[in-house]
C-alpha cells in the first residue's frame, strides 16, 4: 500500500525558513502530480503549491515568492522550501500525490495523502 510520509515541520521564528519533505513508498506508484496543502486551526484545507511530473510548478498566492516546491531526483519525493515565514503560515502541512499504480494507461488511479506535519511560526 502506497504511503506518503512528511518530515521537516517544527517551530520557527517569524522570518525564518523550513524545508518540508515528502516521500512515497510501499508500492508501485507512477506519480503524476504532487502537492502541498495546509490547514490552519479553524480554517479549511488550502492548496499551497503543486508540481507535475514534468517539473511545472503552480503556487497559491499565499506562497508566491516565498515558497518553492520541487521534486527529488527519484521522482517519488517532493520538497517545499519555505522562506520568510510568517505567523499566518502556521498550519498542519499535508503532502498529496496522484498517479497510477503502473505505467499502463489502464492501471488503477490512486490518490494518496500524508499524515501531516505541523509548522508553527512564532512572532
Amino acid at each position: 500500500q502506497v504511503q506518503l510520509v512528511e518530515s521537516g515541520g517544527g517551530l520557527v521564528q517569524s522570518g525564518g525558513s523550513l524545508r518540508l519533505a515528502c516521500a512515497a513508498s510501499g508500492g508501485a506508484f507512477v506519480i503524476n502530480a504532487m502537492r502541498w496543502y495546509r490547514q490552519a486551526p479553524g480554517k479549511e484545507r488550502e492548496l499551497v503549491a503543486q508540481i507535475y511530473s514534468g517539473g511545472n510548478a503552480v503556487y497559491a498566492d499565499s506562497g508566491k515568492a516565498r515558497f518553492t516546491i520541487s521534486r527529488g531526483s527519484a521522482k517519488n519525493t517532493e520538497y517545499l522550501q519555505m522562506n520568510n515565514l510568517k505567523p499566518e503560515d502556521t498550519a498542519v502541512y499535508y503532502c498529496y500525490a496522484d498517479g497510477r499504480t503502473g505505467v499502463a494507461v489502464e492501471s488503477p488511479y490512486l490518490e494518496v495523502w500524508g499524515q501531516g506535519t505541523l509548522v508553527t511560526v512564532s512572532s
